[in-house]
Order: structure tokens, then sequence, then C-alpha cells
């Protein structure tokens, strides 16, 4: 057994005592019953930061300050073509995505899709076609601190251009052939051919894992 397997697996066991603490500290009736949810919790915020690198409060923040019954997170990624090529945008980092992002807790997948491009697109799109819900996990980075689960809408673009903002600095439409560095953990080339079969199917069955 090699020591990545072991971490991974690790990180694993260590999300699945957070999503346990989570949940038995919001629905835990006693005092005390809450107070050993917590220090499950903080002993899964340690483990996840030693399998990581990253500070253990940094972990905190991101990962243990959920409340209620623990749940994956959702994510949209907008499917947008013109001349048989879509659309994606550079993020600061040089690599490229299609524009989308976390759903925001009182929006819908469509209402957040068309959020995502008009933020990062300078778009506005109407969300006509739900291509996939995809698991990250099986399909994109392996053994992510949380579950999530990844929307891709096919949108069509009714107005707007691109201009720079806080998230990417430039955008452009690209062949199937000719794609550019992709955020992998945002969309891989697999899931980007999925989304140029939907566009050019008559009729389309959503995808789902």
């Amino acid at each position: 057994m090699d020591r990545e397997y072991r971490e991974n697996r690790v990180l694993e066991l260590a999300m699945e005592l957070q999503d346990i603490a989570q949940t038995g500290i919001y629905y835990g009736t006693g005092k005390f019953d809450r107070e050993r949810y917590q220090q499950i919790r903080d002993i899964a915020a340690d483990l996840i930061s030693r399998c990581t690198g990253k500070p253990l409060e940094t972990t905190k923040l991101a990962f243990c300050n959920d409340i209620g019954y623990a749940t994956p997170k959702l994510d949209t990624r907008a499917a947008i073509f013109k001349e048989g090529k879509i659309l994606l945008v550079k993020e600061n980092n040089g690599l490229w995505s299609m524009p989308g992002g976390w759903v925001d807790p009182d929006m819908s997948i469509l209402e957040n899709t068309v959020k995502e491009v008009r933020e990062e697109a300078g778009l506005t799109v109407t969300a006509d076609r739900l291509i996939a819900l995809l698991d990250l996990d099986k399909n994109n980075a392996k053994y992510h601190p949380f579950k999530v689960i990844k929307a891709f809408v096919l949108c069509r673009v009714t107005g707007g251009h691109f201009h720079e903002n806080i998230e990417t600095v430039d955008s452009a439409y690209f062949g199937p052939d000719e794609l550019p560095e992709l955020t992998m953990d945002k969309n891989t080339p697999d899931q980007v051919a999925l989304c140029f079969q939907a566009h050019d199917a008559e009729h389309w069955e959503t995808v789902f894992d």
C-alpha cells in the first residue's frame, strides 16, 4: 500500500467523520453529545489539514463551518456555443474553464448558471437544457475534501460582451480539437466533449451518475 493511497484513504475517512460530526452537532439534543461531536469535528479538521497541507484554521473555515445535515455542494458549468465552438474563460492562474461556480443558497441551478455566465463572461444567456449531473470524485479530481455534484447546462447567448473581472482575464471559443489547458477540477476534456455531443444532438437525455 503506497503512501499516496494511505493519505487519500485517510482524507476520505476524515471527511466522513466531518459529515457525521456536522450532523450530530445539529441534531444532538444533549450538551455533552454536542461537545463530543465537536471534538470529532476538530479531529477531522486536523486530519484534513495534515493530508492536504493546508493550515488548520484555513481547513476549519473551508470545511467545518456548515450547519445542518451534511449534503454535497453543487457547482454549475455553462456550455455556450458559437459556430461549432465552445466558450471558455481564462482564469487568473492561466487555466481555462467553462463559466460557472458554486450554487448560492438562494438560487436554483438555472439561476446560478445565468449569474455565473454574466459575472465571468459578461454575457446574458438563457439556460435551456440540463446536459449532465456528475460526481466530481468519479470524473474530475480524486479525493476532493468534500463531495461535489457538477451540473452542466446548455445555454444560449442573448447579449453582452466579455470584460476582465476579478475571476477571469479573457474568454474565447474553442473547437473540440483545440482545447487549451483546462482547470481539471472544474471541467475535463471528456466533460467538454459531452457538452459538444449534447449541443449537436437533436434529442438529449440528461447524463447522471
